[in-house]
């Protein structure tokens, strides 16, 4: 109609990942190092307890937050057989990054975009006829050639994801129906391997394996059967043809109770911390006795004190639930920390620290070793204050701070 302005056509959704901070735009001196030789080997000693299976790494949540890509560069190349992630994004992240190794899609959805999966050479888990039916509808369209190769997803008792064992024979009745889906892979999620004992993985696995012989009357035969997690892998049970460890290979071992002696089947020792989270003291004040600090005036100093600022905080993945409990090493020796994290930076007490001054580094996560001793805060002493676990102090670490790679 003459004098209207004409309706803009819709435009396209423009899908911005998050950007993860880069070492060469660092200002601050916040930074959480990888140590690379470490990762090697933790994967060592994996393969150790794997005894010939299959080392699937698992690097869901961005590698547990070391960065997913450079951790998957370096176990490829020091003999990775494939990883395991949550997250179609995430797949499509490692392969971007140069991964040829196989990568599994664990999660399972893949909303509308099934044909991105196989673009992307990435292996599907399936634990739904809808699952199927998608990936078979591309085949019998000409877009993708056929069979899809996928890996079935079974709850034996984790009661997450997984065809159900009541299920299971209604699923494997209807695979007929889709010849363009093949089922080469059999897989499970351990709910308790890391228990005081092993009832629930014996159970879990007797109910695995009747779920193999289920499938075997259908004519359903995987090639490869795979269930053990990191605390399964370390206690060497359920490995069968591959194995799916996470943690372990950036240094953590599960709590592991044993009966007779209360400690984890494998030595504390045995694997290497990874990520080492350090800043930098970029503020010094001397306070009165009676002096409050910080939000809320959760902590008043009891003497004379030193107080020291660290530009980190609970933004980065130092959680407030730290204050007035967690520590930072400061020349070696542990400072605690006073009043309330902040968004962005943390107060800690450096009076008993002798020297103490502007630019000296304080680590808030792993080892330091300095002129006055050395020590180290691992994720479980962390965990322990925030009354959770290792693998959210981990991933907690924040895009925001910029790992830095290193080859000691």
């Amino acid at each position: 109609m003459p004098g209207t302005i004409p309706e803009a056509a819709p435009s396209q959704p423009r899908v911005l990942k998050p950007r993860r901070a880069a070492p060469a735009d660092a200002v601050r001196p916040t930074r959480a190092e990888v140590n690379l030789e470490a990762l090697r080997f933790n994967l060592r000693v994996v393969k150790r307890h794997a005894k010939g299976a299959k080392i699937w790494a698992v690097l869901k949540a961005d590698g547990y937050g070391h960065g997913a890509p450079a951790v998957a560069r370096t176990l490829e190349r020091a003999g990775a057989d494939g990883f395991c992630v949550a997250l179609l994004e995430e797949g499509v992240e490692l392969r971007e990054a140069g991964i040829t190794a196989p990568i599994l899609v664990m999660g399972g959805y893949y909303g509308a975009s099934h044909e991105e999966v196989l673009a992307r050479r990435l292996v599907p888990v399936v634990y739904d006829v809808g699952q199927v039916e998608g990936f078979a509808r591309l085949v019998r369209a000409g877009t993708v050639p056929g069979p899809v190769e996928v890996h079935l997803k079974v709850d034996t008792g984790m009661a997450r994801l997984g065809v159900t064992m009541k299920d299971l024979a209604a699923f494997a009745e209807r695979m007929d129906e889709f010849p363009e889906v093949r089922i080469v892979g059999l897989m499970t999620h351990l709910a308790s391997a890391d228990a005081l004992t092993n009832e629930e993985t014996t159970e879990q696995m007797v109910r695995f394996d009747e779920a193999t012989a289920l499938l075997a009357k259908f004519g359903i035969r995987p090639g490869v059967r795979h269930a053990a997690n990191t605390a399964a892998l370390l206690r060497e049970q359920a490995r069968l043809d591959a194995v799916r460890p996470g943690v372990a290979l950036f240094g953590v071992t599960p709590r592991m109770p044993d009966a007779s002696n209360d400690e984890s089947p494998v030595s504390r020792g045995e694997l290497q911390p990874v990520m080492r989270v350090r800043s930098e003291i970029v503020a010094l004040r001397e306070i009165e006795e009676g002096t409050t600090i910080g939000y809320g005036a959760l902590w008043k100093a009891a003497r004379k004190s030193r107080i020291a600022t660290i530009p980190m905080g609970y933004a980065d993945g130092l959680s407030r639930h730290l204050t007035n409990k967690g520590h930072a090493l400061v020349r070696g020796k542990r400072a605690p920390i006073v009043g309330a994290i902040s968004m962005d930076m943390s107060m800690i007490d450096v009076t008993d620290i002798e020297g103490v001054g502007l630019r000296d580094e304080a680590v808030v996560l792993g080892p330091q070793e300095g002129p006055l001793g050395k020590d180290c805060i691992t994720p479980d002493e962390v965990a322990q204050h925030q009354h959770t676990i290792a693998w959210e102090v981990l991933t907690a670490i924040s895009r925001r701070v910029p790992r830095f790679y290193r080859e000691p």
